[in-house]
């Protein structure tokens, strides 16, 4: 499996990306209305109307493609495009199962689901661009475009930490045992 990120190919995905956000927003428009969603649930709360999903999912998209896209070009890896692919499709099947888990009301599974993902972001270096992409993309129509970017840039640094100060730590400590004998 060969991924080619060129310029074109991410031009071209953030242009369906685009066009799928405004079908979302023209089909609210003219049906109940574009909604707006509140944080954690709460009309008590700003809240965020989806109309920014207009200009937010498309930006973020290219933004994301391209952190991707310079990654690619770093590491020599074949594997590199499988990973890419997996973990965006993982993240994606991830955000629109939590998204009917909480249309649903199980707050539980989403907070179990939550702290699964927190301990496998030790062990996987989860905080990758596909995933925040495909996590951002799978929630937004349930959750508009802002809630999920706020919550994903929240999370994705605590999975940030979560995989790489255990291993700084380590490598620290291992560097001053050997500089030391």
């Amino acid at each position: 499996m060969n991924l080619h990120l060129s310029f074109k190919n991410r031009f071209l995905f953030t242009v369906v990306v685009s066009l799928l956000m405004w079908s979302f927003l023209a089909w609210d428009y003219f049906h109940d209305g574009v909604p707006t969603h509140y944080i954690l649930h709460d009309d008590n709360l700003p809240g965020f109307s989806n109309w920014w999903g207009a200009i937010t999912i498309p930006l973020v998209t290219w933004g994301l493609l391209y952190l991707i896209y310079l990654r690619t070009l770093k590491e020599v890896s074949k594997n590199i495009s499988a990973s890419i692919i997996y973990g965006f499709i993982g993240f994606l099947l991830y955000a629109i199962v939590s998204s009917f888990f909480f249309k649903a009301g199980l707050e539980t599974v989403l907070m179990y689901m939550a702290i699964s993902l927190m301990i496998l972001s030790f062990f996987v270096p989860i905080y990758r661009p596909e995933c925040l992409l495909g996590y951002i993309l799978g929630m937004t129509y349930m959750f508009g475009s802002i809630l999920p970017l706020l919550f994903g840039i929240i999370f994705w640094t605590l999975y940030i930490i979560a995989y790489k100060l255990p291993r700084g730590i380590v490598q620290y400590i291992n560097k001053k045992k050997y500089n030391s004998a």
